[in-house]
């Protein structure tokens, strides 16, 4: 006890340095905590299931320039021609992509009228065989028939009678008992009802920073349309094989038209997600880099004072001091500086959060970040004052009387 009173009071009469190192380990648990926590909030955006079988989907466009092109027809014989491609396990057309960043984006009310309250929801328009296609998981109800596909000419603003939606979708629509949403019937824009047909358990949006990106709706459409896409699934490890050979095929079937921008879903997620991968790298390395100059503001200050006080040193040595005692001394004086620091930076790190919470509607950072934060900066502090420490054990108590 009399050992750290004589370290505190030591630490006031040279306060300055010791605060300025106390508030640059207060910044840097601050900036470390937040800036994990926003890593880990990317991360767990990034591997949230799309509902997709990823690793056999690609996709293309179908942009038409012709005059006399009949569209229905064309569309009927390139789905036939895809469905009997050896390899292609089914195909689709299909007016947006999941996580693609465009798309279509309605609003679903349990109630009709203008002053009912309604969900956003991602719009798919697809034919009965995207379940299959996409590689989707059935939680409850049936798929489209064939019967209840409408083609869709450009303008329309009618809606087909039929939807399949995602749990997430249902549990907006019905948060007590999500499963009560099979056979319900729902209104888009605002009047027009649908009924609710089959429950996927997941099918992500175009949007990935949308907070609703797990609400999404199929509907039995297939498009007029003069830039359509299609969707193919192909058996597994035969993708990359095909899609040339898919390409090259429906160039040469139809000369009206170019077969252009072919992409996997695998290429789309990392496209979507080159931001946030970004991000994450450009804050890992903001915590590496103020991590290190904090560890080398702790060794600075520990020499400093070691060569302030070498005299003094040489002097408690030679009055018997071990050099563990020695060592000691500046590990605990270390040990006081950084808790001041870890004390002030421990609420900087709350105190951000919540202006982070209420500023981009995060979640609140886990306690157990905060405490893994100071743990780590007590390492960094330690492993950055054993070196000056060990230099400072190492004095010869013969200094005492060399040292002017």
């Amino acid at each position: 006890m009399n050992e750290i009173a004589l370290i505190f009071r030591a630490l006031l009469r040279n306060k300055v340095g010791a605060i300025l190192i106390s508030l640059q380990i207060a910044l840097t648990l601050t900036i470390m905590v937040n800036a994990v926590f926003m890593m880990q909030e990317r991360h767990a955006q990034m591997q949230r299931p799309s509902g997709l079988d990823e690793a056999n989907l690609f996709y293309l466009s179908n942009t038409i320039f012709a005059t006399d092109y009949n569209q229905e027809v064309a569309l009927r014989d390139d789905l036939e021609l895809l469905r009997n491609t050896p390899g292609v396990v089914d195909a689709i057309q299909i007016n947006a992509i999941p996580l693609s960043g465009g798309g279509w984006s309605m609003g679903l009310q349990t109630e009709p009228g203008e002053n009912q309250s309604s969900a956003g929801v991602a719009v798919y328009m697809v034919d009965d065989h995207a379940i299959h296609t996409l590689g989707l998981e059935l939680l409850s109800g049936e798929n489209f028939a064939e019967t209840d596909i409408q083609w869709r000419e450009s303008g329309t603003t009618r809606w087909p009678a039929k939807t399949i939606v995602t749990q997430a979708m249902a549990k907006e629509l019905y948060p007590d008992d999500w499963q009560s949403a099979l056979g319900k019937t729902v209104y888009i824009s605002q009047t027009q009802p649908i009924q609710i047909i089959g429950i996927v358990r997941a099918l992500q949006a175009p949007w990935n920073g949308w907070n609703g990106v797990e609400r999404s709706m199929l509907v039995p459409y297939q498009m007029e349309t003069s830039n359509s896409r299609y969707m193919i699934r192909t058996e597994p490890g035969r993708r990359d094989e095909l899609m040339p050979i898919i390409e090259k095929a429906l160039a040469q079937s139809n000369k009206g038209r170019i077969i252009r921008g072919l992409r996997t879903m695998e290429e789309t997620r990392e496209r979507s997600y080159r931001g946030h991968n970004a991000v994450n790298k450009i804050l890992t390395t903001v915590v590496f880099t103020l991590t290190l100059i904090t560890g080398f503001g702790i060794v600075g200050l520990a020499m400093f004072s070691i060569n302030r006080r070498t005299k003094q040193i040489g002097t408690r040595r030679a009055l018997g001091a071990s050099r563990s005692q020695i060592m000691g001394y500046f590990l605990i004086e270390n040990l006081m500086i950084t808790t001041l620091g870890v004390v002030i930076g421990s609420a900087g790190a709350i105190g951000l959060n919540i202006w982070l919470v209420n500023t981009f509607t995060l979640s609140p950072i886990n306690p157990v970040l905060v405490v893994i934060g100071i743990a780590c900066i007590y390492l960094v502090g330690l492993l950055a004052v054993l070196y000056p420490a060990r230099k400072a054990a190492n004095i010869s108590p013969a200094i005492a009387t060399r040292t002017a």
